[in-house]
């Protein structure tokens, strides 16, 4: 296997703060926002939705504290794969990071069919030429070629180099961020407290209602663990990639909340109710022209844009660093000579979004929910590598070191577990059969190659590698 991986070249270390900050802000705000709001507040009630968004963001929170933390002690490509392979070994690395290998191929799924779907609101009836019909929906060409040609310039951007791809992250978060402060200003002043009622979900309960809601929440928020994904791309001392790690989560629980509160401000239940996208007609119906409202659709695609572009990075380098420690195979570590970007990893997270729009607009739910339970599978891992690696080794270099260790830990792997039991049969927000299908077929084909590649290069290779990996020396010495 010696010459089957790219290990004589190395990603290149060229992502400053605000590329990072944009890097993970931008993945977790996204498109969802746009989508989904309106069946948020519906589901949970105005307030109901804004503390499901709450609690889901505390989780949220004390997950990435120890992420944070992790990461600053762990500076290596993979994030998860590495923390999890330090605290409990080969095996458990492989399914935390397939696991939220998912997660992030969902996110780049589900924009390659959100696309198609808010241009169908610039351009109504732009869809044409019947493909076929899933789940009670028609599936046209032109609808499918929007989202394939979307999905293959991102996977170009992402080619040429980690350094095109922060500029782009960049620029169109900025974007994004104005258009959200001047409707929440606008909501502000224009919206009504009456409009908010009922508070809270009558028909589903206060508690059923925030549940169905903060289901979604893992799916929402994922993003900020891109950033342990590019740890070596960063070119931060390891203490500052924990600070902006959490400084991006808290920022996310913000808009998300004050979205969802501008919205229940201008919209009534009968609004929300004959609403496609909820947020544009709310951003509409505060500055009474229909300008604003397209102002925010084309928010809502820079939205798309950054958390697809954020997740081609994810996704990839979680696949590279699979492949380059022996768990998958070796030609997905393959690192291109000049941009320094795991090609192959890139082409394939490509692929798999440019299918998906193949299955129509339904497909959003799907891949919400299946890569959310991959995301919070993750999580839990996580929570548990930095509980075992608090007790096992305490005197281990931790450049962000969190604060009560062993409460955050705790919380961390309860709320973690709480969560995955949402996914389950017998919960009021289990999988579907066809969630179920998508789930465990994508853990299927992973233990599939992990068994091949455990065969063809031995699990001595991939040890070697990850020691070497761990051991590798700093290149910043004294940060």
């Amino acid at each position: 296997m010696n010459n089957e991986t790219s290990t004589e070249t190395h990603l290149t270390r060229v992502l400053a703060r605000k590329d990072v900050l944009a890097l993970a802000f931008g993945a977790m705000i996204g498109w969802g926002w746009i989508v989904l709001t309106g069946s948020w507040i519906q589901s949970a009630g105005s307030l109901g939705a804004i503390t499901a968004f709450l609690i889901g963001g505390l989780i949220i929170v004390l997950v990435g504290l120890t992420y944070a933390e992790l990461a600053s002690a762990m500076p290596q490509v993979g994030g998860e794969h590495v923390y999890s392979y330090r605290a409990m070994g080969h095996f458990a690395s492989f399914l935390c990071t397939w696991a939220i290998t998912l997660g992030y191929v969902s996110v780049v799924a589900f924009e390659a069919v959100a696309l198609p779907t808010v241009v169908e609101h610039l351009f109504p009836n732009y869809a044409v030429g019947q493909m076929w019909n899933i789940a009670g929906w028609d599936v046209k060409a032109t609808w499918v070629a929007v989202g394939v040609a979307g999905s293959v310039l991102m996977m170009w951007i992402n080619y040429i180099g980690v350094r095109t791809a922060a500029l782009v992250q960049k620029v169109v978060t900025l974007l994004i961020l104005a258009v959200g402060i001047l409707f929440i200003t606008g909501a502000l002043f224009q919206g009504s407290t009456t409009t908010m009622q009922p508070l809270f979900s009558v028909e589903e309960g206060v508690m059923g209602g925030i549940m169905m809601v903060i289901i979604m929440v893992p799916f929402m928020f994922v993003g900020f663990d891109v950033i342990p994904q590019a740890a070596e791309e960063i070119n931060l001392p390891f203490r500052e990639i924990g600070r902006v790690l959490m400084i991006s989560v808290i920022l996310a629980v913000f808009w998300y909340s004050f979205i969802i509160l501008g919205t229940a401000l201008m919209l009534d239940p009968e609004a929300l109710g004959a609403s496609s996208l909820a947020v544009p007609d709310a951003m509409q119906a505060a500055f009474q022209a229909p300008w604003a409202g397209n102002l925010m659709i084309l928010a809502g695609i820079a939205g798309i844009i950054t958390s697809w572009n954020a997740f081609y990075i994810g996704g990839s380098r979680a696949i590279y660093a699979l492949a380059h420690s022996g768990m998958l195979p070796a030609f997905l570590a393959k690192l291109h000579p000049k941009h320094r970007t795991p090609t192959n990893a890139i082409l394939v997270m490509g692929a798999l979004s440019s299918i998906a729009p193949f299955f129509g607009r339904q497909a959003l739910v799907w891949l919400v929910v299946a890569g959310g339970l991959g995301i919070v599978i993750a999580y839990f891992f996580v929570a548990l590598s930095f509980v075992v690696l608090r007790r096992r080794e305490p005197e281990m270099s931790r450049p962000f070191r969190v604060r009560r260790g062993k409460t955050v830990g705790a919380l961390s792997l309860i709320l973690s577990l709480m969560l995955i039991g949402m996914y389950l049969p017998g919960s009021p927000s289990a999988l579907s059969a066809i969630e179920w299908y998508l789930f465990v077929g994508w853990m299927l084909v992973g233990l599939a190659l992990y068994a091949w590649s455990r065969v063809r290069y031995g699990v001595a290779y991939s040890d070697s590698m990850m020691t070497r990996e761990l051991a590798g020396a700093d290149p910043y010495p004294g940060r």
